[in-house]
This record gives structure tokens, sequence and C-alpha cells, in this order.
């Protein structure tokens, strides 16, 4: 039987009143082995009851995170933000940290991982990093952006099996202070922000800044991440 992996959803912002959520997740999880459950905000109370009919987790990219919720006010360059969708993932991740079910993390989804374990966020990094590279290029969803350093001695450089990886890159802000128990895994080479992190003590906790689920249908892409997640949410 498949394990039974939950994929975050969030709103059409073009749509008042409809969810939306790339195929290539679900595309990336079934390729990987794992049957795909599509998870829309709703209750954070109900985080329990949902997470006891999955086998893994996938936080997915959007919207930038509520600075609320991490105790900082707004900054200027702040985008849209939707905290019912916010307060539903934070809860989902810590359900999943408090009984180690399978987690991977994709760019908003790596923050919510970061914000949910207490950690904080650079808000905006063209505007609060002296001499960042260009995280948010205008290009296509599988088309790399910049390079990232894999630090030896991770569960990431174990999965990915290189030093170094060209990634694609669609975000304006980043983690700041590292969540309680989270370590850093990868950082931008240019300008060494934090690219990946994960978590030792768990079966699978790994959180990454890119956009993994883009390269589903390439040989040269990260399918090995969501076969990790799958291969352990079969445990």
């Amino acid at each position: 039987m498949r394990p039974a992996i939950g994929v975050t959803i969030g709103y059409d912002e073009r749509r008042a009143g409809l969810h939306v959520l790339r195929n290539e997740y679900i595309r990336s999880v079934e390729q990987a082995g794992g049957l795909p459950l599509v998870l829309a905000p709703g209750w954070p109370e109900d985080a329990p009851e949902l997470l006891d009919r999955l086998q893994g987790l996938v936080l997915s990219g959007g919207e930038d995170v509520d600075p609320a919720l991490y105790g900082e006010a707004r900054h200027r360059k702040l985008g849209k933000v939707v905290r019912e969708r916010d307060v539903f993932e934070l809860a989902l991740a810590r359900e999943a940290l408090k009984r180690d079910l399978p987690l991977l993390a994709i760019c908003r989804g790596h923050q919510v991982l970061n914000v949910a374990t207490g950690g904080t966020l650079i808000q905006d990094i063209p505007s609060e990093v002296t001499g960042a590279v260009e995280h948010d290029p205008r290009r296509e969803r599988w088309q790399r952006a910049h390079m990232v350093q894999i630090h030896e001695g991770t569960r990431l450089r174990d999965i990915l099996e290189r030093g170094t990886v060209s990634v694609n890159s669609f975000h304006h802000q980043a983690i700041a202070r590292v969540g309680d128990g989270l370590v850093v895994s990868a950082v931008s080479t240019g300008d060494r922000l934090i690219e990946a992190v994960e978590m030792a003590d768990r079966r699978f906790v790994l959180g990454v800044q890119w956009h993994p689920e883009s390269f589903w249908n390439r040989e040269d892409g990260f399918q090995a991440l969501f076969a990790a997640l799958v291969s352990t949410s079969r445990r």
C-alpha cells in the first residue's frame, strides 16, 4: 500500500474563494510512490486528526508568513499574507514534529517550518541583505537561478550525493534566526543565505528554499528528495 502524503494548498490570488496548487507537487509524490492527499487550510485544532490519516507531509510554497507569528512588525515590502493558512500549517508542522512524521518543507513551507520551531525570517531580501544574489528572477519554473553549497555530514548531502547544486529560486524572504532543533544544511554560495535546514534527531525533517517539485519530469532534478520522504514514510 502506498503511504499517504499530505500536501498543503493555498488560495488563488487571482480568483477569490478558490484554492490553487501546482500539479508538480502531486506528480512528484506520485512518481516517488506516494499517494498525495491535498490539505486545504482549515481549523488548526484539526491537525492531529488529519495527520492520523497520513504517513508523510509536504508543506508547499506560497504567500509570505505573517511576521506577527514570529514577533515582528510588518516590513514595508512584505507581500500578501493569509493568516488562516499560516496558523493551519504551523499547527500541522508542530504536530508532525511532535509525532515524528516525515516532513518535506518547500520554499514557504521551509519558512513555516522555521517559524514553527521558534525561528524568524528576513522579510525582504533585496532591501535587507546587502550584496544578495537574485532570489526571485523572472524565469521558467525549472530554470536554475544560483548555486547552493550543501554542508558535509547532512541528510541533504546524503540524499543528493553532491556538495553543490544549481537551483531554481522564487522567493524574497529567507530564514533569519534558525528555529530550535533545526540545523543549517545548505547556503547559497553568493550571499550565504540559508537554503536548507533539517533535524538530525527525527526520521525525516527537511526544508529547502528552492522548488524541487518543478523538476519532477527532468533527469537532472531533485526527485531524490521526494523518494527519501516516501521511503521513510513507508517505514
